[in-house]
């Protein structure tokens, strides 16, 4: 017989404490995980509005431009000690597993504290119903197009429920396990649920910050009556509030009286002033612990107070007298802050359809409900972290109420949502990132923590078709081929496989050396197929320059590990995998205009987008009707396709910095909700001599590209 899922906890706790202290020891590890960080955005939502570059003094741009979270200057580096180079704090928005996302939080790097003990809250919402549906309407003009989630978060997906909740709890165990690792002694935690997994994630949650540090069930009525014959209708979720330790921050919130309650509890008026009051007995009968006992206006009985008391009590005004002479105190109304919340939250609806925060995202919370749990267990300037961003509610909270700021999400979508919400919130400048080599990462879950990438490699190639070198002359193990058929005598073609390391950035260097081996090793080759997991920005620019006839770029999936794992071997994966091509961009040729003005010359830069080819539809999960309906507006109207857009008017080669940006639904730059303008207007600083820029944009699917170009005086 089967255990139950209560025979089952126990295990499914000690093995989450297994991964999560895996983690932990790999934390210390030369090879930590990391964070890469794509983008730093300082948000610019009016591409009119003076620009965040000339709204800073140079000393302020220096830092805003620091690569990263407590990050040195990497021009400064040199000459300045890291205490003095160390950049301020940036917020961020982070895509990718929360669980690799926490490790490299609590690993840092070389210029990042590690952030353990350092998070002041955390709220979390996790997915808590198996059957939800995570498909994503993308609207285009004249079309709506319905897309599957990418193959790694339909993995992450199906492994969280693929035995049920027995699997959820394996996932979320070790996952709050690392956010009480992150917590300060100070920090509190929320996570919000309903009646699917709620019962089963306390008991964890008991085990993980302990039953004693457990402070509320908080019952949120998140909707009005449902209409359901055979039960009562659900209306509400959960949320679990526990402390770290003992002494948590803690603000006490009010709500407003209500009309009814002040007429019924502050029924008294002061004849000279005017106030409402309402008065409370000063004696102390029934009081535990006795009271003060002496005479006054002629009483003698046991008071709450001491006599001292209450004589300032009648210097300030604040003495009340019964008909029979009894004291009470005065409690006026313009003095007190409303009614103390309590557990259960009735007073905070779901989003109105019309409201201005609603951005039709299937899970998004209120605005409302995070404020209320961002004021009571945070200060200003506190660290909150939202580790199931989804529609970056807790960000957009946090920034309002000055907080500093982490939020992650797994969906490319989620983060795409989060970018513009925060841009259009005009926030402070933050950085986008993701989990670096997170192939590596997924290989290690895979073929175990020894793994070599030569193996990984092999993989690649293997499930490319290409049969590998012999080792004299393939020492790296990323080296194929695939032999042509002969027909009558006639050598059919012979095709050179390079797969690339997911540890560099595939470029120029890596083109050239591909081009070199096909023409001489083993007596040269007909053609070279170049594999890469992850790609120098102008790689779309390398490849038409080097105009090789005989050369293929083409992107390994970066699912690949997780697909693998799924299916349990590389025979079972064989010839499922598509390797596509690359997402190219192009644009005109930028203007520089200069004006001289008394407090520093600027440049006016003038960037407009020429061209967006999708050459990997195949890669989006989409049915064919839906596909074929894609490449109909990719061949009519491609630059429709962009769904954000941005530019780096001093782009440095290593981070981009986004102080321009452009995104559907910003009707602060146009009026049209479905297409972004194509011309961007960014001032800047002057400066002698070239200036290189950046043009990013990323695709209503998540794809990105960019062009690298060099602007003369």
């Amino acid at each position: 017989m089967p255990k139950s899922l209560l025979e089952q906890l126990p295990e499914i706790v000690a093995q989450g404490r297994k991964e999560a202290e895996k983690i932990l020891e790999s934390i210390e590890s030369r090879h930590r995980v990391s964070l890469q960080t794509r983008e730093v955005v300082l948000p610019a939502k009016d591409s009119s509005a003076t620009d965040w570059i000339t709204a800073q003094a140079r000393a302020d741009r220096r830092e805003v431009f620091a690569p990263g979270q407590g990050s040195l200057l990497e021009s400064a580096q040199p000459l300045l000690g890291a205490a003095q180079a160390e950049a301020p704090w940036a917020n961020r928005l982070i895509y990718g597993d929360n669980l690799l996302a926490m490790a490299a939080l609590l690993a840092g790097d070389d210029t990042t504290p590690s952030l353990r003990g350092k998070v002041d809250l955390i709220y979390i919402d996790p997915p808590f119903d198996s059957k939800a549906d995570y498909r994503t309407k993308v609207a285009l003009p004249g079309l709506e197009l319905e897309q599957k989630p990418t193959v790694i978060e339909q993995f992450a997906y199906s492994d969280t429920w693929s035995d049920g909740t027995a699997s959820y709890l394996a996932m979320i165990t070790p996952r709050l396990i690392l956010m009480r690792e992150l917590l300060a002694d100070t920090g509190s935690i929320y996570v919000h649920l309903d009646w699917h997994v709620g019962h089963y994630v306390k008991l964890v949650m008991d085990e993980v910050f302990g039953k004693d540090n457990f402070v509320n069930e908080i019952v949120w009525k998140r909707s009005e009556a449902h209409s359901d014959a055979s039960a009562f209708g659900a209306v509400h979720d959960v949320i679990f509030f526990y402390k770290k330790t003992r002494s948590n921050i803690w603000n006490r919130q009010y709500t407003p009286y209500t009309s009814e309650y002040v007429e019924r509890q502050f029924k008294y008026v002061e004849q000279e002033s005017g106030r409402r009051y309402r008065s409370a007995d000063l004696s102390a009968s029934g009081l535990s612990g006795g009271g003060y006992t002496y005479e006054w206006n002629g009483i003698t009985r046991s008071w709450r107070c001491p006599i001292q008391t209450m004589e300032r009590y009648k210097l300030e005004g604040r003495l009340d007298y019964t008909g029979k002479g009894l004291v009470r105190y005065k409690y006026y109304l313009d003095e007190m802050p409303g009614l103390a919340i309590q557990s259960v939250w009735t007073d905070i609806g779901k989003i109105h359809h019309l409201a201005d925060e609603r951005i039709s995202y299937q899970t998004q919370k209120p605005e409302e409900l995070l404020d209320r749990i961002v004021r009571s267990s945070s200060n200003e300037g506190a660290l909150v972290a939202d580790f199931n961003g989804g529609s970056g509610t807790t960000a957009a909270v946090a920034e309002k109420l000055g907080r500093r700021w982490i939020t992650t999400d797994l969906g490319k979508p989620a983060c795409m949502i989060m970018r513009k919400r925060l841009i259009d919130l005009e926030a402070k400048p933050f950085l986008y990132q993701a989990i670096g080599d997170y192939q590596v990462e997924a290989a290690k879950a895979t073929l175990g923590r020894d793994f070599r990438i030569g193996d990984l490699s092999h993989i690649v190639l293997s499930l490319y078709g290409a049969l590998p070198l012999p080792t004299d002359v393939n020492p790296q193990r990323n080296l194929g081929q695939i032999a042509g058929i002969d027909f009558g005598g006639r050598r059919g073609s012979k095709t050179l496989v390079l797969a690339d390391s997911p540890n560099k950035l595939t470029g120029m260097a890596t083109l050239k050396k591909a081009i070199a081996q096909r023409d001489n090793l083993m007596g040269g080759w007909d053609k070279v197929v170049v594999l890469g997991w992850n790609f120098e920005p102008s790689i779309g620019e390398t490849i038409t320059a080097l105009n090789d006839s005989r050369m293929e770029v083409l992107v390994i999936p970066p699912d690949l590990m997780d697909r693998l794992k799924k299916k349990g071997g590389i025979d079972k994966l064989r010839g499922q995998v598509r390797f596509s091509s690359l997402q190219y961009l192009t644009i005109h040729p930028i203007t520089r205009t200069t004006a001289r003005k008394a407090d520093g010359d600027t440049e006016t830069l003038t960037v407009q987008l020429k061209n967006y080819v999708l050459l990997s539809p195949e890669a989006i999960n989409l049915d064919d009707a839906n596909r074929i309906k894609l490449q109909q507006i990719a061949n009519a109207e491609p630059l429709a396709l962009i769904e954000y857009w941005a530019v780096d008017p001093d782009y440095d080669g290593k981070v981009f910095r986004s102080v321009w940006q452009d995104y559907r639904g910003n009707t602060a730059n146009d009026a049209d909700e479905l297409r972004v303008v194509t011309t961007a207007t960014v001032t800047a600083p002057a400066k002698a001599g070239p200036r290189k820029v950046c043009v990013r944009v990323v695709d209503v699917f998540g794809f990105e590209a960019e062009v690298v170009t060099t602007v003369g005086a």
